[in-house]
């Protein structure tokens, strides 16, 4: 019954604010003064009945407020995000055995309430996790926060303010932002009207408020969801939810969030995805957090959401190898919080097949929430191929070319792929490209030595080579008075280039930008050779047949011959070694590590995030442990290490019936603490 009586009190609420913007903002009433003040008098009833009242009833605002500068709050407990996937598969993995909420993601801003001895003293934004504004003046002209509660001592409910599809669109015709735009998307309304100073205008917005957890209050309930359903009778509406009472099926749980997917729909409630969070609290606090995401959680994110905007123009910029990059500048679109402005296309087949040209409508998203991608072409027709590419190389002028090799598309069907080449070796940019490589992280490691100075340094003539790198130092006097450099600087960028003459055989192959050598081909050379730079290079001359490594197929075989047929190529291998310490590894040790675990002479894939490993570690890791560290999943593979938002490498895993760790299962069976 108390249940129907806080229903009916709300709908009163909203309806006679309805009422009341007709009146004052339209001077268009849709119901008479009579019957007005009859329902006015029935909430006031209702209220004194249930001890609770809403912030913006229309018992208790005369008027709106207005403030000046949005104060700034700490918040206690961290209001952080959620780590997000795209997957069931991976909901299912992280669900597990425990008890889960399944809950609805709402888009619109995070508000955090906190309520003392009944009487709510702040609202305030999520801001930056630690910090956010005060905004509780505007708490009076949103939907859903009661100002009044029966409840003793302290109490902090966390929620989210949005406005419903329906009203965006009739409210997004008359309301433009600061530059005089319509706002893009309802989460944008939202997020500016809680913001505003002027309550009176925010209470024009229909912002509705909806808790989906707890932080504070409540101590005796171990479980979200008892908290979330005790503040109900407060005069909350709790966001949707979803309570599992055994481990789901993938099916199962597909199902439930196509229902609650379907309940949002129905209620004309915003959402971007679903959320899934342990229901324990104690449990929930023992899974820790990160600097951006609590553990506790995950929010599956629907499919990526497209934007509408137009390609203004295409730009190409020649890489290392000669291959002639094509990036795609568009009219800024907001995406994920961030503006957009540019995304890879990838090559010439790609413009092709979407017949790509300045000027087009096109869509535009995030895949994975993380990279920008051109999804489609709303203006196709009259493309032209041969119209499409320059034919001089933006960097040096010299003739282009179209390169043409197999290839496969996104799904994995065989096709040509077509490329945009630059076969000038001298060219400048191609040239540059090559040294930011060699001095980069994972190949020599020349620390401060950035794109910018290394541009200025090829440009005054004095590094010709990567030995010229070693001889800087004939250039000393005329580097210091550099703009930007000066003695100490000098100093650091000397430091760091002779530190790096201490360096490793995977560092050096990595360095010398053999096409597809990368950290994990290096390291499978650097055992098969015992660390020796001249054991590898004999074996070149000898004819070896690099096919019989992991991972090693027809294309890197021969990349690694036709790189050692260049003469040059070989002066500089030869060379430079003349000038470093190649560090050798600790073989033994390694191998005394393999020999006590299950993984000796074993392939081991990793995908995903595998905290608190980089990739680069994680590989190293596995090499330690006697086994081999695979890039991609075959039925080579004898272990896939599966960390969060995994890809392709899982499924195809499964496909092939390889056994997958977790990397707590991983590290247990490999003794590592």
């Amino acid at each position: 019954m108390e249940q129907n009586t806080l229903r009916k009190q709300r709908e009163l609420t909203d309806r006679l604010n309805r009422y009341r913007n007709e009146y004052y903002n339209y001077n268009n009433p849709s119901v008479s003064d009579e019957v007005y003040d009859r329902l006015f008098d029935e909430l006031h009833k209702l209220e004194q009945e249930t001890g609770i009242q809403m912030s913006n009833s229309p018992t208790v605002t005369v008027g709106y407020p207005v403030v000046g500068k949005l104060e700034k709050t700490a918040h206690k407990i961290p209001l952080l995000s959620l780590d997000k996937v795209k997957s069931s598969v991976d909901l299912c993995r992280f669900m597990g055995e425990h008890q889960v909420m399944i809950m609805l993601k709402l888009d619109g801003l995070t508000i955090k309430l906190t309520y003392e001895n009944g009487e709510l003293v702040e609202a305030a934004t999520r801001g930056d996790g630690d910090e956010g504004e005060i905004v509780t003046h505007n708490a009076r002209a949103i939907s859903g926060i009661p100002a009044h509660i029966q409840y003793p001592g302290r109490l902090v409910v966390t929620g989210e303010a949005f406005i419903r599809p329906r009203d965006f669109e009739r409210l997004n015709t008359s309301i433009v932002d600061e530059n005089g735009e319509t706002y893009k998307n309802g989460r944008n309304l939202a997020a500016g009207s809680v913001r505003l100073r002027d309550a009176g205008e925010c209470m024009e917005r229909c912002v509705t408020f909806m808790p989906f957890n707890v932080l504070e209050g409540f101590d005796d309930l171990p479980r979200k969801s008892e908290r979330l359903k005790e503040i109900r009778p407060l005069g909350f509406t709790p966001c949707k939810y979803l309570v599992t009472k055994r481990p789901l099926t993938q099916a199962e749980t597909e199902d439930g969030i196509k229902q609650l997917q379907q309940y949002a729909k129905d209620s004309d409630i915003p959402i971007d995805g679903i959320v899934v969070t342990y229901n324990d609290i104690a449990f929930s606090k023992r899974c820790g957090r990160t600097g951006h995401h609590y553990k506790d959680g995950l929010a599956f994110k629907f499919e990526d959401e497209l934007f509408k905007t137009t390609l203004r123009s295409i730009e190409w910029t020649p890489g290392r190898t000669g291959e002639i990059a094509p990036v795609a500048i568009f009219a800024p679109v907001e995406i994920e919080g961030c503006e957009v402005t540019r995304a890879s296309l990838h090559n010439l087949s790609f413009i092709e097949d979407l017949e790509l040209m300045p000027g087009n409508r096109i869509l535009v998203s995030k895949r994975n929430m993380i990279i920008p991608h051109v999804e489609e072409n709303m203006d196709r027709g009259g493309f032209n191929l041969e119209a499409a590419f320059p034919h001089q190389c933006p960097c040096c002028g010299q003739p282009t070319r179209v390169h043409e090799t197999k290839g496969r598309d996104e799904n994995g069907k065989e096709r040509i792929i077509k490329t945009l080449f630059c076969d000038n070796a001298t060219c400048e940019t191609r040239k540059l490209k090559k040294f930011v490589h060699f001095v980069s992280k994972k190949a020599m490691n020349i620390e401060g030595l950035s794109e910018a100075t290394l541009e200025k340094l090829i440009g005054r003539g004095w590094i010709h080579s990567y030995l010229d790198l070693y001889r800087l130092d004939q250039h000393r006097d005329e580097i210091i008075r550099m703009e930007g450099f000066g003695v100490k600087s000098w100093q650091r960028l000397w430091d760091a280039v002779q530190q790096s003459r201490n360096t490793t055989f995977e560092r050096y192959v990595i360095a010398m930008d053999i096409p597809m050598i990368g950290n994990t081909a290096s390291g499978v050379l650097c055992r098969e050779f015992h660390g020796s730079l001249e054991e590898f290079r004999d074996a070149v001359y000898t004819g070896y047949d690099f096919r019989q490594l992991p991972d090693f197929g027809e294309t890197l075989h021969n990349n690694i011959h036709e790189w050692f047929c260049n003469e040059e190529n070989f002066c500089i291998w030869e060379e430079l070694q003349m000038m470093m310490n190649i560090q050798k590894p600790a073989a033994a040790n390694n191998q005394a590590v393999g020999q006590d675990t299950p993984f000796a002479g074993k392939n081991i894939v990793v995908t995903g995030k595998v905290e608190p490993y980089t990739r680069d570690e994680m590989n190293s890791l596995i090499a330690s442990l006697g086994a081999v560290a695979g890039s991609s999943v075959s039925r080579k593979t004898d272990y896939l290490v599966c960390g969060e938002k995994a890809g392709s490498k899982l499924s195809k895993a499964q496909e092939l019936g390889i056994r997958v760790l977790t990397p707590n299962e991983f590290f247990n069976m490999a003794g590592v603490a």
